[in-house]
Formats: C-alpha cells, structure tokens, sequence
C-alpha cells in the first residue's frame, strides 16, 4: 500500500459528477451533497484548480442543478452515457495527476470513474461528504471499494485545507469562509 499525497492545487482538478435535477428524490442526503460540492467548486475555483463536470444523459435526466450551475460560470458541461465520467468526449485532466471527486451515485458513476482513473495512475481523492447513492449502503460500499484500489476518502474541509496549504496564503481566507 503506498502512502497517499496531499492534494496540490497545481496537481488537482476538481471533478463533479452528474449533479443532476432528476437525482433530487432519488438520491440520499441529495441536498447536503449539492451544499457540499458547491463549496468545492467555490474553494477549488477561489484557488484557480480547474473544474471539469459531467451530467449523465442530460436530455433524459435534465441538467446540473441550479445550486451549482449559478457557480459554474464558462464551465462546460459534459454529457455522457457511459458510467466512468473520464470516458466522456471532451474530458481532460490536461497535465495534471490528482483528481478530487464529488457527486452520485458513489457506488456507479464516482466509484468506476475513480478506478479508472486509479488504472491509468492519477491520484483520485473522494469527498466523502459529497457523495451519495440511493441508499447509504451502496454508497458505503462504493467508498470502500475505491478506498481498497487506492482511493483516498477525504472531506469537503480537508480537502480545501490541502489545497491551501497555510493559514496567511492566498485563498486562505475564501476557505475559511467558506466551511464554516
């Protein structure tokens, strides 16, 4: 088992999957994972770390949700129907080696996009409080699973905080804002 990096901003690309309108009633705690990844897309774009979103067949399951469409300015979203976000036509990590992932369902979507990208030996950080699936046991067992291929299970704060790097730095101060 290798010991896992810390995120670097100049690494790191945030990746936001199919935070979809058609999700709402279906997905557990869908309202806290939206709070949660519009913080992340906040901090990471406070930092200048690209963010890359996905919505999984948008013509059936609507677009990305408001909440975060209002913070996702010149962002291009990606539409797809495969599962793993990073086979979407037009992803790109460009030359960067971590990613940090948020959205649903952590057991289909988040966890086949995390072992992809695992496979071809990116560093995937998940936000585990950004995450979710129908049930929270599909969405445990999705986390464990990518935890067990190499997967590191961080936080929304955690994650910002590594990104940061120091108290004074620039950014510092939006961070702070923005988890409490």
């Amino acid at each position: 088992m290798t010991v896992a990096e810390r995120l670097d901003r100049a690494r790191t690309v945030l990746v936001v999957v199919d935070v979809q309108e058609a999700f709402r009633p279906a997905i557990d705690h869908f309202d806290d994972v939206v709070a949660a990844s519009a913080t992340l897309i906040q901090g990471a774009q406070a930092l200048g770390v690209p963010v890359v979103v996905t919505e999984q067949y948008p013509q059936g399951l609507g677009a990305t949700v408001p909440e975060l469409l209002g913070h996702l300015a010149g962002v291009e979203r990606l539409p797809k129907t495969v599962f793993a976000a990073n086979r979407a036509d037009g992803f790109a990590l460009g030359a960067r080696d971590q990613v940090l992932l948020c959205g649903v369902e952590a057991h289909v979507c988040v966890s086949q996009t995390a072992l992809d990208l695992l496979a071809g030996g990116t560093a995937v950080h998940i936000a585990a409080d950004a995450v979710s699936s129908r049930t929270q046991r599909n969405r445990e067992l999705g986390l464990r699973r990518v935890e067990a291929a190499g997967a590191t299970i961080t936080s929304v704060e955690m994650a910002l905080f590594e990104l940061v790097g120091a108290a004074g730095s620039e950014g510092f101060k939006m961070i702070q804002r923005l988890v409490k």
